[in-house]
């Protein structure tokens, strides 16, 4: 039996309650089209350009306001809510971590493991990497999803390791910055770690100007079934656990690899 995913596509501003009302709009739209799971972007619960030391006050425990506000949201529409928020760190940094929850509350979070010191960007000053822990993947009717964060799109090890830990969807939150080549990236890289890890990703993204937009979902050949443009939207896409095995039984990449993944540290 397929399971509707949606991908949610706004952009979160540096004020948390409106950044909830409208997270409870688009969760609506996704619930009333089919969705059983809604993923929304990186940083959704405060969002500030630059960064500045409101991130630290903003910051919260993964089950505090915010996390409390997803769970109403998600018993309200008989769904799990995925979206990243400001998580309180150690020090003056905070955690920048994705959260999933459900009617009952939390039942996976991810911190985000690479962080942004790239593109003439220092995520790193403002917040700290997450510890190396086993992949965080939770089931909804019968299907395990896993969740990751933007930049470690770009490590194909950390949803290598997602694959291994059985998850049959990714689910990514993101603020993939605008630049020169950007667009195309995100692209490229939704499509290869679906391709290679034969599973479906789902990834949210913010839209222009901050973000490049293009939200979408990828089946595990790699073509996209679902997307959003460049403004704030949701689409919807069934995804079919028998549409991994028929791809794994013609293109059976991960039985046939000779390589493990291995922590560095």
């Amino acid at each position: 039996m397929s399971v509707a995913v949606a991908v949610a596509q706004f952009a979160p501003a540096a004020d948390t309650d409106r950044n909830i009302g409208e997270i409870g709009d688009l969760v609506a739209v996704a619930a009333e089209r089919g969705a059983r799971v809604v993923v929304l972007p990186e940083y959704s619960s405060y969002f500030i350009d630059p960064f500045d030391a409101t991130l630290r006050d903003q910051a919260q425990p993964v089950d505090g306001p915010f996390g409390a506000a997803l769970r109403d949201l998600a018993a309200a529409h008989g769904v799990t809510v995925v979206a990243g928020l400001l998580e309180e760190g150690n020090g003056d940094r905070v955690r920048n971590t994705v959260v999933a929850v459900d009617e009952t509350g939390l039942v996976a979070a991810y911190r985000k493991l690479h962080l942004y010191d790239a593109f003439g960007q220092r995520e790193s000053d403002w917040v700290e990497p997450g510890e190396i822990v086993d992949p965080p993947v939770f089931s909804v009717d019968g299907m395990r999803f896993g969740i990751m964060t933007c930049y470690d799109l770009r490590f194909p090890e950390v949803t290598r390791l997602l694959a291994d830990a059985g998850a049959e969807v990714v689910l990514v939150a993101a603020e993939w910055v605008r630049g020169p080549m950007k667009e195309a990236h995100w692209r490229t890289l939704l499509h290869a770690r679906a391709i290679e890890n034969t599973f479906f990703v789902a990834a949210a993204d913010h839209p222009p100007p901050r973000g490049v937009g293009q939200s979408m979902v990828v089946d595990p050949q790699g073509a996209e079934i679902a997307a959003v443009g460049t403004g704030t939207g949701v689409a919807v896409a069934h995804l079919d656990p028998e549409a991994i095995t028929r791809v794994r039984r013609v293109n059976p990449a991960l039985a046939l690899r000779r390589f493990a993944v291995v922590p560095r540290g």
